[in-house]
């Protein structure tokens, strides 16, 4: 299985810029997207269908044109779970899965911290999706979290990490958090293959950072360690440009 996770920081502008032609021509078999600013109901699902994506499932946040996640799949899943029930979580339209078979694809939006505020909610985010994640393993031990953490791991995934050490998305206690996340029975897809650095998904749209590659690795395809025996590549698609991030891909065996 062939999946692709891509902020598109707006599907409906993603589609303006040839979003559906890139889609066909790295034909993964399912879509995680996050940041769609839509409500289903304002897009025309028979563009994804006839681009071979029969089942889409949306989950928009209640604040229009803010956030949002999606699941677009070649393949019917065996069950869609909306959110994770945890209401403040799911206002902003963050978390949506997707079961095939034995393989459980979640697609996720991870707060920002923007501010003292929004920092806050990111931290309570974290902690309570650490424990969601917790339980949920215990019923999909197979369980794949894609899509933009907003946290940079380690040095080697953001361009200037001693000048944004106190800057959210590498602050200490975040960093500290995705490598629970991961310690907890979680693989860094793309770390598992490639250890090399300048490798980000997500530039500045300010002093030229994405030809100058200042970027941050943002986007993750964390695997369940259950999983590593099937687990086949994992790239970041650095060539695909209708978003501020580009997108991720990792390939499972069925």
């Amino acid at each position: 299985m062939k999946i692709v996770s891509y902020n598109v920081n707006g599907i409906r502008a993603a589609l303006n810029k040839g979003f559906i032609e890139w889609l066909q021509m790295v034909d993964p078999d399912v879509v995680c997207l996050q940041e769609i600013k839509a409500m289903e109901v304002q897009l025309d699902l028979s563009v994804f269908e006839e681009a071979g994506y029969p089942y889409n499932y949306w989950f928009s946040a209640q604040k229009k044109g803010y956030s949002g996640v999606a699941i677009l799949s070649k393949i019917k899943p065996d069950h869609v779970e909306v959110g994770t029930g945890v209401d403040y979580m799911d206002f902003e339209g963050r978390n949506l899965r997707a079961d095939f078979g034995d393989l459980s694809v979640m697609s996720m939006y991870l707060p920002s911290g923007t501010n003292l505020a929004r920092l806050e909610h990111k931290l309570t985010y974290m902690a309570d999706f650490q424990k969601y994640a917790d339980e949920l393993r215990k019923t999909h031990p197979n369980l794949i979290v894609l899509g933009d953490y907003n946290i940079c791991h380690r040095a080697i995934d953001i361009h200037d990490p001693v000048r944004n050490k106190n800057v959210s998305g590498f602050l200490p206690v975040e960093r500290e958090w995705i490598g629970n996340f991961i310690k907890s029975g979680f693989i860094d897809s793309f770390r598992y293959f490639n250890d090399e650095p300048d490798n980000y998904t997500w530039w500045s749209y300010r002093a030229n950072a994405r030809n100058n590659n200042k970027g941050w690795r943002l986007d993750y395809g964390m695997v369940s360690e259950s999983l590593e025996d099937r687990l086949k590549r994992s790239v970041i698609l650095s060539e695909a440009k209708h978003s501020d991030h580009c997108p991720i891909l990792v390939e499972v065996e069925n």
